[in-house]
């Protein structure tokens, strides 16, 4: 890996990541709505995609928890029309997240699966009964697109989940652009805040002029089709990635329900709120009847927002597309398998056991620091020539494999920092204990990137093996999103 780093954090820009607008008012429909549905007599309204296509090769009902697949359409067919959504008639995913339910049904973690990431799509039943060849390395989102129906094919897109997690999905939910209009339409303004102006051009970038202003920098309120246009937004705010967005919009989940909330939880609010939530979704046949559908949102009605966490499936830019990351990824699934939540306690947030074996691989503060099985990126954060390299040197002489070196974007790094994805905490503060001083901060971007910094420049040599170091606290677990975080002190939008 050459070249200039574009962020000392974020491993790259400009992928072909497309977007997810549909993350908030999905998890909004299963975190929320719910209790609006129990001042519901439901009749029939519900729509439900046929189970005829999900594999009969499925992971076993391991996990303690609950798993809820929940899938957002882009199709421009039917009330989608004229919103934004994809071209032609084929339904398409435009983003999926699998929802882990721990087993208190107090805590739960979103993993979002990026449309452009590169998985294997098993065996899938096309509409007129045929089942499809397994397809290898292939984008993800082409398994909804199987059969190319208006409607889409959950079902495959189930059967893909279940095989790139080894987690059983208990249900699948698919919501559209149409859905999420009416449904914040409901909820009413919802505060957002935007750090510059917003013009059309940066909703549809092959526009030939800037276009018209969408939105004027800072705080305002969005609703209906003005919603939608705003957690579209992927070329005007931050760093033009859909992984940027992936976090806008999880910050937009936050101030949706507080929304919600804030107007009380009672039948005069609730009830349009589950008529929109109703009409907006397509369910698995478990979910068919106003029962079924009353008892599983029920089962949710105790997950707080704190206690709700966002993380992206651990991802590399892989040319224009995104590759999933090993073994950082299968860590993830069997820690969810396990109802663990990601920093490796158990779903109340209290430590394991004295008696229990501890992490492996967790590194000893006080020992020699092999690095044997880490993988690290080096970028120089300054303009000293060559510190990238230099502490490559360092880093392979203690048996870590370095992947590449680069430029950071910014030159004026006064301290080293090391950044971790998800599940790589103990692997960054062994990273850590060869650059003095150095600090550990947890990143939405998958693997351990080291950004050297003047202090490393004026004295290159390796850390003492006693400090432990100093960890930057990020507010949530192993640098999760909590649900409930602040939109707009959202780092991500500036």
């Amino acid at each position: 890996m050459t070249g200039s780093h574009k962020g000392a954090v974020v491993p790259g820009r400009g992928g072909r990541l497309r977007r997810t607008a549909m993350f908030g008012l999905s998890f909004l429909v299963l975190l929320v709505a719910g209790a609006g549905w129990g001042y519901l007599k439901l009749t029939g309204s519900i729509d439900t995609f046929s189970a005829d296509g999900i594999s009969g090769d499925r992971p076993p009902d391991t996990s303690a928890g609950q798993n809820v697949l929940v899938i957002g359409s882009d199709s421009r067919s039917g009330e989608n029309s004229g919103l934004g959504g994809g071209t032609g008639e084929v339904g398409r995913s435009d983003t999926a997240f699998l929802l882990h339910v721990y087993a208190d049904h107090k805590h739960a973690v979103a993993v979002s699966v990026p449309r452009d990431s590169l998985v294997d799509i098993p065996a899938c039943k096309k509409p007129g009964g045929d089942w499809t060849a397994p397809q290898q390395h292939v984008m993800f989102n082409g398994a909804f697109s199987v059969g190319e129906t208006a409607e889409g094919n959950p079902a495959c897109t189930q059967n893909t989940v279940e095989h790139l997690t080894g987690l059983r999905v208990d249900h699948t939910v698919v919501v559209d652009f149409a859905g999420f209009s009416a449904l914040t339409s409901a909820v009413g303004a919802v505060p957002v805040c935007l750090p510059q102006d917003v013009y059309q051009r940066d909703l549809n970038p092959k526009r030939p002029t800037r276009g018209e202003l969408v939105f004027g920098k800072g705080p305002q309120r969005v609703s209906g089709q003005r919603a939608l246009d705003y957690v579209r937004i992927r070329h005007g705010i931050g760093d033009g990635s859909d992984i940027g967005r992936i976090k806008r919009q999880q910050a937009f989940v936050g101030s949706l329900v507080k929304r919600v909330k804030s107007r009380g939880l009672n039948p005069t609010t609730l009830l349009p709120l589950a008529n929109a939530a109703t009409d907006a979704m397509t369910v698995d046949p478990g979910l068919g009847s106003a029962d079924k559908l009353l008892k599983f949102a029920l089962s949710m009605k105790n997950i707080d927002l704190h206690n709700t966490k966002f993380v992206t499936v651990p991802w590399r830019y892989e040319g224009a597309r995104v590759a999933i990351v090993e073994p950082e990824a299968d860590a993830l699934w069997a820690a969810l398998k396990a109802d663990r939540t990601i920093d490796g306690q158990d779903a109340a947030g209290t430590s394991r056991s004295k008696g229990a074996a501890p992490a492996p691989g967790k590194p000893s503060p006080t020992g020699p620091v092999s690095g044997r099985g880490i993988d690290v990126a080096v970028y120089n954060g300054t303009t000293v020539t060559g510190l990238a390299a230099r502490a490559a040197e360092l880093l392979r002489a203690h048996g870590f494999t370095v992947t590449g070196t680069a430029t950071a974007n910014s030159q004026d790094q006064t301290g080293t920092v090391v950044t971790y994805g998800p599940g790589l905490k103990d692997e960054a503060e062994t990273t850590a204990r060869l650059f003095a001083g150095a600090r550990t901060t947890q990143s939405d971007n998958a693997g351990i990137q080291v950004i050297v910094g003047s202090d490393y420049a004026a004295s290159p040599s390796a850390a003492p093996t006693s400090p432990k170091p100093e960890t930057v606290p990020s507010g949530v677990a192993d640098g999760a999103r909590s649900a409930d975080d602040d939109l707009c002190s959202d780092v991500s939008y500036g």
